[in-house]
């Protein structure tokens, strides 16, 4: 989660759990996420836990736990070399207990850093990163489902670069660094980088977009991108979110709502949540989602009321929307629908266009299908309208209308299915046709 200190020291994101609950699907968000294989998490902190209220809508609904600030560096390592985890272990021993999942959170952070790590810079820093990774991801070995291994290494604005930090300064390799260390200690867990404002395309996430590319192409050792989404009326739900999320997927690895809320309320907020667990849904590799907090009282924006239970633990409209989308299934709303064409018989493909359109531009996803037989390539010709103009593509090379499969994902079996995408200005199109290579 990002961390916004005003004249307050204000809370960060933690690893979510999965809890293997006994409830109707119908009736819970965890049941619910969990009949489509996902986890439906909550932001959890070991100070409310007493809170009958708080610990039965936990105990309840959710299936996956992140601890709040219980894991972060300056509550586990207090003193260097001198570790503390009784918060942290309390949330862990409680998720097992309830046979949910957890999402360790943040190994490594330039925020909420103890004072004595905030003193040192270069090799004495990078040595210490590494001791407390080690040691932390030690303890919890075997028991961690997903660790945001990295939090918030990139800057915000256009330049798309590093952010400057301590950590950083150590040099260009730290996060690197970091995930092969992670690895090492607790080799079972999925190791995440997790950033804010990266929900759309935008020059932050085609940064991280491009750091995860590298690593998968150099073995360094990342499976899953963690994505906040912290959402209100200055910085909405992007049109183009699911597609982003399945760019990301298409580098293999997978793909986690680490942070959600939402400021609002009644049928706009309600919307919005929905639309987020409608393109989890649609997104294979999407594993859950985490809302940040339980209540709007828990919430470290609680004056926006972003969540799904009120002050008092009652359900919200947004709680029914995403319960309501939760049991949905798959289907995802588009706007306009997706145009769709039967896979040929024998060698072949087609192509379907899913559009997010907006006033002066478009984010448009294309599934190519293969017929009866694999294929070994494909190029999808896509017919623009007048006065439409293609500004990023992704998972395809492009020339003109025309877009080729890359090295990765020409390959597709009998009807099977890959994506491409690309952002546009403009009227996004409808139409397109397919040529594959037997």
């Amino acid at each position: 989660m990002r961390s916004r200190f005003l004249a307050l020291a204000l809370v960060i994101p933690a690893a979510g759990v999965f809890l293997a609950g006994s409830a109707d699907a119908a009736t819970t968000l965890g049941a619910s996420a969990a009949a489509t294989g996902r986890y439906f998490g909550t932001a959890v902190a070991a100070y409310k836990l007493s809170d009958s209220t708080y610990a039965n809508i936990l105990s309840t609904e959710f299936n996956s736990v992140t601890p709040e600030n219980e894991m972060k560096w300056d509550a586990t390592e207090p003193s260097q070399g001198t570790f503390s985890f009784g918060s942290a272990d309390q949330i862990v021993n409680l998720a097992k207990n309830q046979g949910k999942k957890v999402r360790g959170h943040a190994l490594a952070w330039h925020q909420q850093q103890p004072s004595w790590a905030q003193n040192l810079s270069g090799t004495a820093l990078r040595n210490a990163m590494v001791n407390h990774v080690t040691q932390v991801a030690t303890h919890y070995k075997g028991q961690i489902d997903s660790w945001d291994v990295v939090n918030e290494a990139f800057a915000d604005g256009g330049g798309g670069g590093r952010r400057d930090s301590n950590l950083q300064r150590t040099g260009n390799d730290w996060i690197e660094v970091a995930f092969r260390t992670a690895r090492a200690a607790d080799p079972a867990a999925k190791l995440c980088y997790n950033d804010y404002n990266t929900d759309g395309q935008n020059a932050k996430s085609n940064a991280v977009y491009a750091m995860v590319q590298d690593f998968k192409a150099r073995g360094v050792p990342i499976d899953c991108v963690g994505f906040q989404s912290h959402f209100n009326a200055q910085s909405p739900l992007p049109a183009d979110y699911q597609a982003n999320l399945q760019r990301f997927a298409d580098l293999g690895v997978d793909v986690q709502i680490t942070e959600l809320d939402i400021e609002g309320s009644g049928t706009a907020q309600a919307s919005s949540f929905a639309a987020v667990v409608r393109a989890c849904l649609a997104v294979t590799r999407c594993n859950g989602i985490t809302v940040w907090g339980i209540r709007d009282s828990d919430s470290w924006r609680a004056s926006g009321t972003p969540l799904l239970f009120d002050g008092s633990g009652n359900k919200k409209a947004a709680y029914t929307a995403t319960l309501d989308a939760l049991n949905g299934g798959t289907t995802t709303p588009t706007t306009p629908p997706p145009t769709t064409t039967p896979p040929p018989t024998g060698a072949g493909c087609t192509t379907s266009i899913t559009l997010n359109q907006w006033n002066g531009g478009f984010v448009a996803t294309v599934r190519v299908t293969a017929g009866s037989s694999a294929i070994r390539g494909w190029t999808a010709t896509v017919t623009l309208p007048s006065g439409a103009a293609v500004t990023n593509t992704w998972n395809a090379t492009r020339s003109g209308s025309a877009f080729t499969n890359v090295s990765y994902n020409g390959s597709v079996g009998a009807g099977g299915s890959t994506e491409f995408g690309f952002q546009g200005t403009g009227t996004g199109p409808s139409t397109s046709t397919c040529a594959a290579q037997s």
